[in-house]
């Protein structure tokens, strides 16, 4: 069954949720995917779960397509029969595709036993594309659990709290790049009313520092130069802002692993 390209969503898509509860219905629908719905419900986020948005009539693919390529994070909820529907493996390789952060969940399954599987009614472009889904998510840090004797309520709470580090990021990261893009709107001479860029008159004289080309070749090399410097942490970094951005990253992995125990 061949779906319409990720590339191409963007142009229909709405932005309907911040997250996108990405399930296997038999498996976790009334327990985790359940729980952690309402937990970021209450907590003012906007999620996605196919039970709680779609209503008789909704056209499948469209509606789920869209939410997912208009959320932020997915949450992939890795369960034993997970790979036994084309739908989630759909939807986690849409996941991918769109290159969303995905905060994977093994529930009673280990990485090491989803495996994507040939029933004969899957084509092989689309087998390979769920493959490659199915093996970046388990390259991903996640949260491991056992029902049978793992604490529910300590679960839902290291999902909570890792769906909204990664929100966080997202809307940081949003606006790093929505600065930098007008730093160097601002150095080519770009406008704000159609984008049209500014000109010399014959008159005016621009020395080579000043040319846009020599401006941006400069910021260039200067990143580089700073790139292969330590700091007096140990850590590399770009610049402030990406110094920043290293340090809380290694705050969020470092919180994650303890809190989680996952193996790799």
């Amino acid at each position: 069954m061949q779906r319409l390209s990720a590339t191409l969503y963007p142009k229909v898509a709405r932005p309907a949720c911040d997250v996108f509860i990405n399930h296997r219905g038999i498996d976790t629908k009334r327990n985790i995917a359940g729980l952690l719905y309402d937990s970021l419900t209450r907590n003012g986020v906007r999620s996605f779960l196919d039970s709680k948005n779609m209503k008789p009539g909704d056209r499948l693919f469209d509606h789920i397509d869209r939410a997912i390529v208009g959320s932020k994070v997915g949450v992939a909820v890795f369960s034993p029969r997970y790979c036994d529907s084309y739908f989630c493996l759909h939807e986690l390789a849409l996941l991918m595709e769109s290159r969303k952060r995905v905060v994977p969940i093994f529930f009673d399954v280990k990485p090491s036993n989803l495996r994507v599987k040939d029933n004969g009614t899957c084509p092989p472009n689309e087998l390979r594309r769920f493959d490659l889904a199915l093996q970046e998510a388990k390259n991903i840090v996640g949260l491991t659990f056992d029902s049978s004797k793992g604490d529910w309520s300590e679960l839902l709470r290291d999902a909570s709290d890792a769906v909204m580090v990664n929100l966080m990021e997202v809307e940081e990261e949003r606006k790093r790049m929505k600065m930098r893009k007008e730093r160097l709107s601002e150095r080519t001479g770009d406008s704000d009313d159609g984008g049209s860029a500014s000109y010399i008159g014959k008159d005016d004289k621009v020395t080579d520092d000043e040319n846009p080309t020599t401006l941006l070749r400069n910021h260039v090399l200067k990143k580089e130069r700073l790139r292969k410097k330590v700091v007096d942490d140990g850590a590399f970094c770009h610049d402030d802002n990406d110094r920043r951005y290293v340090m809380r990253k290694e705050w969020r992995s470092e919180n994650v692993l303890q809190l989680t125990g996952v193996e790799f």
